[in-house]
């Protein structure tokens, strides 16, 4: 069999521990029998972000301007024991914020649903997609550690020098101050993702922040979002009998637990963050969820919207078995290639893509799974897969499929 040739050059960045294993696996078995395909490869192994300076992220981001499309592995966030694990010069910021933050928009989650596996949840009927603010807050902050008593104040300081001043904290002893940011064109670039995918999947949109304690930082959210929707969006919502919801980040958490779903809930970036990951939890496993980030410019980078695995990994590094969940990975992979296909005009490439997310979808309800999902599928499973019989049970399904 021919493979099937993607025409333009898709960036690869590779990342750390148990996901970089399977990230090979998946280019093993799935990817490279099947597609000639030009990658430019980034490595963001957190070693190799520490001898670059971390310059390779830069460069990574910079790439995927270029080519418009990227396929991101999960990295390591150093905290201190990782810098005296891996032996760094010092804690690299998130390079997801540092690649979120170059290329701006939002990042889309969706669960990826199978038959056998019910949601927690037993209200969620549909799928409930989140919408996570791609820039600012806490992934862009400047931290200190205040050592003693002392002031600590806002200063803002505008183009003629005018100083503006508030105070944050008298303090009396030891604690710790955050300055975290935004920017209006981000936020409203965010706003005008949310409504666009709205209207295009014909969903309701959700929008939560805490505004009535932010009454500056968050109400700027709040009012921008109303802005975008009363201006450009509302009659095209009214049209296709669909709703633009706003609400506090407390009552979205009471209510999306009764709700049958099917619906988008925009975030900002932590709450998109933290929430992302209790859906994934609850829709079946957190490897069980597709993210891209979508920018304003046209870019776009699939990953995995889960961590690196490192107890899987520490027990690979001993050669004990594993069943580690690599449908994040796999789906970020077709997600890329769709994308790919779709920008350079060749069908057949996207249909290779969605012939590896059915044969994906249909090993997992044939039976066949990780360890993750065997705990809670109903039929109980017929298998539980290592990591790579896994990925080799869907390559054998593919081949069937093509």
């Amino acid at each position: 069999m021919s493979k099937f040739r993607v025409k333009t050059t898709l960036v690869e960045i590779d990342g750390d521990e148990m996901t970089r294993i399977i990230w090979k696996m998946i280019k093993d078995h799935l990817i490279h029998p099947f597609v000639d395909v030009n990658l430019e490869y980034y490595d963001l192994h957190v070693k190799n972000r520490d001898n670059t300076n971390d310059q390779v992220t830069v460069d990574a981001a910079n790439a995927i301007k270029k080519y418009k499309v990227g396929v991101k592995c999960a990295t390591i966030t150093p905290d201190e024991a990782r810098v005296k694990e891996y032996d760094l010069k010092e804690q690299w910021k998130s390079p997801n914020g540092t690649l979120r933050a170059m290329l701006d928009g939002t990042v889309f989650r969706a669960p990826i649903l199978v038959k056998n596996v019910q949601p927690n949840v037993r209200t969620w009927k549909r799928p409930i997609v989140i919408a996570r603010h791609a820039y600012g807050d806490v992934y862009k902050n400047a931290e200190i550690a205040v050592k003693g008593p002392g002031k600590a104040e806002i200063v803002f300081t505008d183009v003629n020098g005018k100083e503006e001043r508030k105070l944050i904290q008298e303090f009396k002893g030891p604690g710790i101050i955050q300055g975290i940011h935004n920017l209006d064109s981000s936020i409203r670039s965010f706003a005008r993702s949310c409504m666009t995918y709205a209207l295009d999947q014909k969903i309701d949109l959700w929008f939560s922040t805490k505004d009535t304690i932010s009454k500056t930082y968050d109400a700027r959210f709040r009012t921008i979002f109303q802005d975008e929707f009363e201006k450009n969006f509302k009659r095209d919502f009214e049209q296709h009998k669909i709703e633009y919801f706003f609400t506090l980040i407390d009552d979205a958490v009471a209510r999306v637990m009764k709700s049958e779903g099917g619906f988008l809930w925009a975030c900002k970036n932590y709450d998109g963050d933290v929430m992302s990951d209790m859906l994934a939890s609850s829709y079946g496993s957190l490897a069980m969820m597709t993210s891209v980030l979508v920018s304003p410019n046209g870019d776009f980078e699939y990953e995995a919207a889960h961590g690196t695995v490192q107890k899987h990994y520490y027990k690979h590094q001993k050669g004990e078995k594993t069943s580690t969940n690599s449908m994040a990975s796999i789906f970020a992979w077709t997600g890329a290639l769709k994308k790919r296909g779709e920008l350079d005009n060749t069908p057949d490439v996207v249909r290779f893509a969605e012939k590896l997310e059915q044969a994906a979808l249909t090993t997992i309800e044939s039976g066949y799974m990780t360890g993750d999902m065997s705990s809670i599928a109903d039929p109980k499973a017929k298998s539980t897969l290592g990591t790579e019989e896994f990925i080799v049970a869907i390559a054998s399904k593919l081949k069937d499929l093509l």
